[in-house]
C-alpha cells in the first residue's frame, strides 16, 4: 500500500494557493522602469534615422527637380557675347535726333572705370543688398511680397541683379519671351542666379549686366546709354545723369528722358534719394546734384516722324552699302518745320476730319532744289505705318492739269488766249464743270485758275494724248497714265511726292528737280560712306515758258480755286479733286518752299465736298507759318480785267508795229 501526499494538501500549499489567488486578484506588479537617459538616447536615435532618411529623400527629390529644370539652361560662357542688329542713328540736318533703328551698343566698360557713384546708384535703386546676398534676396523677396499683399497690386519686385542678369540672358537665348511669367522661367531664373554666384564674382557680373542690359531707345549696355541721352563716355557722367540712367532699367520707355523728360528726372530723383538713404551720398550733394541736372541730347519729339525715317532707311541701300556697321545718317529735314506740319495736320483733323468724313491725310514740304524739309505720311503713325505721301498711287484729279496748261503753253499759247468754255461731247462722254458757269469764251490762265474742265478735254483733244503724256513724263512723273482724254482729268496715278517734285519745276523756272533727303552717311568712328552730290540739274521747261505757267497759278491762288489757301505773300499753286471727291489736293509754293498736300481714305470712300477741302486747310496753316523772306515771284498777276485791257493793248500794238 502506497502513502502518498497529494500535492495541494502539502503544508505551506494553502498559502501559496492564497499567494496565487491574490496574484490573480491584484495582478503582477509592474517590471522596473528603465533608466531614463537610455528613453532619450532610443529618441535621438530615432530622429536622426528618419532625419537622414528625409535628408537623402529629399537630396534625391532635389536633385531631380535641379536636373528637370536645368536641363536646357544656356551656356553661361555666352554672357560675354551678344548678337545684334546693326544700328542706324538718323539725325535732322541741325543734328537733333530723329529715330534709331536696331541695336545700340557702345564699348564694353567695367565698373573698376566707373566713377563709384555710377555704380552706386544702380544698387540703389534695384539691388541694395548686392554684395551679401547668394543670388537670390530671401529678405527682399519677403518684404515685396508683404508690400505687394499690402497694396493689393504689385507695387516691388524682389528680384536681384543676379536674377535681372539671369532673366536677361535666358531672353537673349530665345528660351522666353519677355512676356513669359511662368513658373518654370522663374524657377530657372532663380537656379541660373545661384549658378552665375558660384562663378563668376560680384564685381564680374555687375561689369556683365552693365554691358548687357537694355536702357531703351534701342541701346544695350551702359556706353550705348551714356553716348545716346548725353553724347558722352560712361566714364564722364555726372552724377544725375548716372542717377537718370539707371533709373531707366524699371520701364525704358516710360522714363526715357527723349520722350518723358519730367518722367524722367522724378525718376533720377528717386534714384538720388535711394543714395542717399543708403549713404552713398549725403543730402548737400543730392541737392547740389539735381540743382545742376542736365538735360538729354535732344531728340526730336514729334509723333509722325516714323514715316519720314522709316522712308530714309528704305531709301539708305541706293546710296550706300548697308552691312554689319553702325551708321549715323544726317537728313534735310528741318524739325522746326516737320512740328509746324504736324501739329497743323492735327487741328485740321480735329476741325475737318468728321466733317469732311476724311481719315488720312499727308505732306511734303522741299526746297526748290529738291531738299526734303518736312514729310507726313498719314494721320497717325501708332495706327497705320502705310506712308500716303511716298507709297500711296492716288488720283491727282485737277492738280493734274499743270501738266495740261503747260503743254499747251509750250505749243504756243499764251495766258491771255481765248478759249472755248462750252460744253463738249467725245463719243459718249460729256465732261462736266464743278461749280462753274459757261461764258462762252475765257482766258488760258481763268481757265486755269477755276479748273474747267471742259476747256481741259477740248485743249488735250487738241494736242493730243501723246503731247501731255511726254510733258509729264518731262516734269518727272513716271506713273502710268491712262490711254485716252480723261487723262487731263486727272484718272491716272501718282504719289504725293512725286506731284510735288513736278511742280517744283515750275518753281525752279523750268529746271529739273530731283528730291532727295540724305546729306550724309557716316559709321560710329566718323568715316564718311556718302555725301550727297547735288544732280546736275537739265533745263526741262523753257524759263519764258515757265514763267507765264507761274503767272497762271498764282492767278488760281488770288482769285481762281486755291483763293481761300491765299498766303499774305506770293504764291502760285493748283488745287484738285478727284473723281466722286475720293482725293483731294492742293501743290503750292512760295519763293521759299514747295509744298504739296493730300486727303482722302484709304478705302476710298468719298469725302464730304461741302465741309471744304482739308488739304486746302492744311497747306494754307503750314504755309502762313512757314519762315519766310522778302522775296517774290518775277512776274504780277493781272486781275481778269486787267488782263482783258492787257490783251487789248497788245493786239493794238501788235496791229500798229
Amino acid at each position: 500500500m502506497n502513502l502518498s501526499i497529494n500535492p495541494e494538501d502539502r503544508l505551506g500549499n494553502e498559502t501559496q494557493k492564497i499567494s496565487k489567488k491574490q496574484k490573480k486578484k491584484h495582478g503582477s506588479p509592474p517590471p522596473p522602469r528603465p533608466p531614463r537617459r537610455q528613453k532619450t538616447k532610443k529618441f535621438w536615435h530615432w530622429l536622426l534615422k528618419w532625419g537622414l532618411i528625409l535628408l537623402i529623400w529629399g537630396a534625391f527629390v532635389g536633385g531631380c527637380f535641379t536636373l528637370w529644370y536645368s536641363y536646357d539652361l544656356p551656356d553661361i560662357s555666352k554672357l560675354q557675347q551678344t548678337e545684334r542688329r546693326p544700328s542706324i542713328t538718323i539725325l535732322a540736318k541741325n543734328g537733333t535726333k530723329l529715330a534709331t533703328y536696331g541695336d545700340l551698343h557702345g564699348q564694353m566698360v567695367t565698373i573698376k572705370k566707373l566713377p563709384p557713384y555710377v555704380v552706386q546708384a544702380l544698387l540703389a535703386i534695384e539691388d541694395r543688398r548686392f554684395y551679401s546676398h547668394f543670388g537670390v534676396d530671401v529678405i527682399g523677396l519677403l518684404r515685396a511680397v508683404y508690400a505687394n499683399f499690402r497694396a493689393g497690386h504689385v507695387v516691388q519686385g524682389g528680384s536681384t541683379l543676379t536674377q535681372q542678369l539671369a532673366k536677361n540672358f535666358l531672353q537673349s537665348e530665345k528660351l522666353y519671351d519677355i512676356n513669359d511669367r511662368s513658373l518654370r522661367r522663374k524657377i530657372q531664373e532663380a537656379l541660373l542666379a545661384l549658378w552665375l554666384e558660384r562663378n563668376f564674382s560680384k564685381d564680374q557680373i555687375l561689369t556683365i549686366y552693365l554691358n548687357r542690359v537694355y536702357f531703351g531707345s534701342g541701346t544695350f549696355g551702359l556706353a550705348a546709354a551714356s553716348q545716346h541721352y548725353f553724347g558722352k563716355r560712361p566714364q564722364d557722367l555726372t552724377l544725375y545723369e548716372a542717377a537718370l540712367i539707371m533709373g531707366l532699367l524699371k520701364a525704358p520707355s516710360k522714363y526715357s528722358p527723349s520722350t518723358n523728360p519730367d518722367l524722367a528726372d522724378q525718376r533720377a530723383s528717386q534714384v538720388l534719394e535711394n543714395m542717399q538713404g543708403e549713404g552713398f551720398i549725403s543730402e548737400d550733394v543730392k541737392d547740389a546734384s539735381l540743382a545742376m541736372a542736365s538735360s538729354a541730347s535732344e531728340t526730336f519729339q514729334g509723333s509722325a516722324i516714323r514715316y519720314f525715317t522709316d522712308w530714309i532707311v528704305d531709301l539708305l541701300p541706293t546710296v550706300v552699302k548697308v552691312d554689319d556697321k553702325d551708321i549715323i545718317v544726317t537728313t534735310t529735314l528741318d524739325p522746326q518745320l516737320q512740328f509746324l506740319a504736324e501739329s497743323k495736320l492735327h487741328q485740321v483733323m480735329e476741325e475737318k476730319g468728321r466733317a469732311a468724313q476724311v481719315s488720312e491725310m499727308a505732306l511734303v514740304s522741299m526746297t526748290h532744289e529738291g531738299a526734303i524739309r518736312a514729310l507726313i505720311g498719314g494721320a497717325n503713325y501708332k495706327q497705320s505705318q502705310f506712308n500716303r505721301a511716298t507709297q500711296a498711287l492716288r488720283q491727282p484729279g485737277s492738280a493734274f492739269k499743270l501738266v495740261l496748261y503747260l503743254a499747251a503753253l509750250e505749243s504756243g499759247m499764251h495766258p491771255y488766249d481765248y478759249v472755248s468754255d462750252l460744253p463738249i461731247q467725245i463719243g459718249k462722254w460729256r465732261p462736266k464743270n464743278y461749280k462753274y458757269q459757261t461764258r462762252g469764251e475765257i482766258t488760258l490762265q481763268d481757265a486755269m485758275a477755276y479748273s474747267v474742265n471742259t476747256v481741259s478735254v477740248r485743249l488735250a483733244h487738241q494736242l493730243g494724248i501723246n503731247k501731255v503724256k511726254e510733258t509729264a513724263q518731262r516734269l518727272g512723273l513716271k506713273s502710268s497714265l491712262p490711254d485716252d482724254l480723261t487723262i487731263v482729268l486727272g484718272t491716272g496715278e501718282t504719289t504725293l511726292l512725286e506731284l510735288t517734285s513736278a511742280y517744283a519745276v515750275i518753281g525752279r523756272n523750268g529746271w529739273s528737280v530731283s528730291p532727295y533727303a540724305i546729306l550724309t552717311v557716316k559709321d560710329t568712328l566718323g568715316h564718311i560712306l556718302y555725301t550727297h552730290k547735288e544732280v546736275e540739274p537739265y533745263r526741262a521747261v523753257d524759263p519764258y515758258v515757265a514763267q507765264e505757267l507761274l503767272q497762271m497759278m498764282q492767278a488760281v491762288m488770288i482769285y481762281g480755286t486755291g483763293k481761300n489757301s491765299a498766303l499774305d505773300r506770293p504764291s502760285a499753286g493748283k488745287t484738285g479733286t478727284s473723281q466722286k471727291h475720293r482725293d483731294a489736293w492742293l501743290i503750292g509754293f512760295t519763293p521759299e518752299l514747295i509744298t504739296g498736300t493730300w486727303a482722302g481714305n484709304d478705302n476710298e470712300t468719298p469725302m464730304n465736298p461741302n465741309a471744304g477741302s482739308p488739304a486746302a486747310r492744311l497747306w494754307h496753316l503750314y504755309m502762313s507759318e512757314v519762315p519766310f523772306r522778302e522775296a517774290s515771284f518775277h512776274k504780277e498777276v493781272l486781275s481778269p480785267e486787267e488782263a482783258e485791257s492787257h490783251g487789248f493793248l497788245e493786239d493794238l500794238i501788235g496791229s500798229l508795229f
